[in-house]
Parts: structure tokens; sequence; C-alpha cells
């Protein structure tokens, strides 16, 4: 009726349900993945968590794949726009390494791609320039000429090679980050993560735990990790690094059997695997402390975040395993 103050009042939006507070971290986690996370990272969760199947997994994968063998499509979300890039493929290469299927026809014609995008001294660039500019990240600027670099070549190397695969790409990449990673004398926490991925990987093993030893000692001369997390205020974030951008020994050795685990004691690692657990939110989702640039980049990292947070935990045993609930997998 007219007059009537309460139908004057405009809808309001629907509250998303919070998790309980008696719910465990998966169950807390999952409600979050389905509230928000991509399908990619809904696959994801359900294979590692619920018993899922890889086929829904790499079928999500493969929307981002484009037809010169590389991916895009903002498959990380900090590079939007539908180009093939580096960062991409180093994302799509982690997803298909948990699957077991970095292999076979696809990852042949991928290696090709990267044949013919890698730079003069055969390695990857973190960003390609474009004949026309896609909304990216500050924080990777684009270069009309740009040069190789071990934040992208290490990781995509790295697991190329834990999987027994072996392309002519591969020799002049693999001398690359050789020769990066054993002539680094300053460096900053993601280059870092970045050789652990390579050295973690690459079938020279002996020659592995020498550079990764060194570079141990140079992660803790350069304060380039959080020892410990009750006095993060103390480290200063990384020249470029967003304020809260710090990263502790988990971000480094990601499972046990890294290189880099070999870094940290065992009160130093325990420490920041405690506080990697308190690091979940109400909501059931981590939080990315990397710089906020655009407000849907923000959104689709965060399930990433979890979900690396997760796997993290349970490879050090500090989740409980198996399903999150009872019941069965929705289908595909």
């Amino acid at each position: 009726m007219p007059g009537d103050e309460a139908s004057a009042q405009p809808p309001q939006p629907a509250r998303i349900p919070a998790p309980q507070p008696e719910q465990g971290p998966l169950a807390r986690a999952e409600q979050f993945i389905w509230l928000t996370a991509r399908v990619l990272e809904q696959r994801r969760f359900a294979f590692h968590f619920l018993g899922g199947a890889a086929d829904p997994v790499d079928t999500a994968l493969g929307s981002y794949l484009n037809g010169d063998g590389g991916y895009g499509h903002a498959l990380d979300p900090d590079l939007r726009g539908p180009l093939s890039q580096p960062l991409h493929t180093a994302h799509a290469l982690r997803v298909l390494d948990t699957l077991g299927r970095c292999g076979g026809q696809r990852i042949e014609r991928l290696c090709r791609h990267l044949t013919g995008v890698s730079t003069a001294e055969g390695a990857l660039p973190v960003v390609f320039p474009a004949p026309r500019a896609y909304p990216a990240a500050p924080y990777h600027p684009v270069q009309d000429d740009p040069p190789g670099e071990l934040l992208t070549t290490g990781p995509v190397v790295g697991v190329l090679h834990r999987n027994r695969v072996w392309h002519a790409w591969l020799f002049r990449a693999t001398d690359f980050c050789w020769d990066r990673i054993e002539n680094l004398r300053h460096s900053h926490p993601y280059e870092i993560q970045s050789a652990v991925a390579f050295l973690d990987g690459v079938p020279d093993r002996a020659r592995a735990a020498a550079a990764a030893d060194r570079l141990g000692r140079l992660v803790r001369e350069q304060r380039l990790v959080v020892l410990d997390p009750e006095r993060r205020a103390e480290y200063p974030p990384a020249p470029g690094y967003g304020p809260q951008e710090l990263l502790f020994p988990y971000d480094f050795a990601r499972r046990p059997e890294s290189l880099a685990r070999g870094w940290f004691t065992d009160e130093e690692l325990g420490r920041a695997l405690d506080f990697l657990a308190a690091e979940q939110e109400p909501d059931g989702g981590w939080p990315v402390r990397r710089r906020e640039w655009a407000p849907g980049s923000a959104l689709e990292r965060r399930p990433i975040a979890t979900l690396d947070a997760l796997l993290t935990l349970r490879a050090y045993g500090r989740l409980a395993t198996g399903v999150s609930r009872p019941g069965p997998v929705p289908p595909p």
C-alpha cells in the first residue's frame, strides 16, 4: 500500500551461511570451496579430498588450453585475457602433476609451444608481449623484449623432469636453470620457490642436493623466510612485495620429501605449520598475502591458496585423511 514504509525498503542480498564453528578444518574449507571457487578448484578439491576422479579435473583444466598448445584465460589469476603465458603453463603442469598426467601428446605439443616462445637462451620470460594489452597484475610488467626468468622456467622444467619427459626444449632450459641457481647471490622468495621446484625434479640428485644446501644458507642469511611467525613484524617484505607478503618454511618445503625441508629444524617447521593451520579464516578459506590489484583476481586466488594450505597440512600429517564427509562425490 502507498505510504507503507516496509514496502519501500530495498530488497536485501541473501546472506552467505558461514561454516559452523564445530566443523573441522576440512569441512569448513569444503563449504568455502563450493561457495567461491572456480570449477577447476572445485574439481581439484573433490579429487584430493572427496575421492573424486581425475577426469573431471582434466576436463576443467582443458578449458584453459589454447590451440598453440599453451594455456591462457586467466588460469593464473594475475594474468587476464586469453593468451598463452608461461605462468599459466606452470600452473597447468602443477595440476597435471598431481593427476599423474604429465605425458603424451598434450605434453609434446606443450613443449613445441615452449620451444617457439623461449628467449635466445632457451628460457621462459614471465610475461610475453602481445599485440593488444590485457589486464595483468602491476608486479608482472610487460616488456617489449623480456628476459628469461628462473621464476617461470624453474617450475616448468622441474615438473617435466620429475615426470621423465624428454624433449629437445629441456636441454637448454635445464642448463639455464642450473646456471641461474648456482650463481644466485641475491634473490627474492618467489624466485627461491621456483629454484626449489626445479631442484626437486631434476634428475641429477647429487648436484641438486649441493645446490639446495647453498640456497638454504642464502635464504637464512638474507632473511627471505620467516622462521618465527610470532616475530614476523621483524621480517621486512622483499622489494616490490606487499606489506604482508612474507613466506614461511612450508612455502618452500611444501612436502616433507622436498630438498628445502632440510633448511629448517623440526621446531621451526612445526611453528610454521601451527601458524598455517591457525590462518584458516571464519569462512573456511585461507588468506592471500600478496597485494590485491583486482577484485576478480583476489576472489579466484583464495581457493587456490586454500587448496595449497590443505595439501601442505595433509602432507605433514596435520590434516585428517580421507573424505571430508560421508556420501557420494557429485557426478561430473
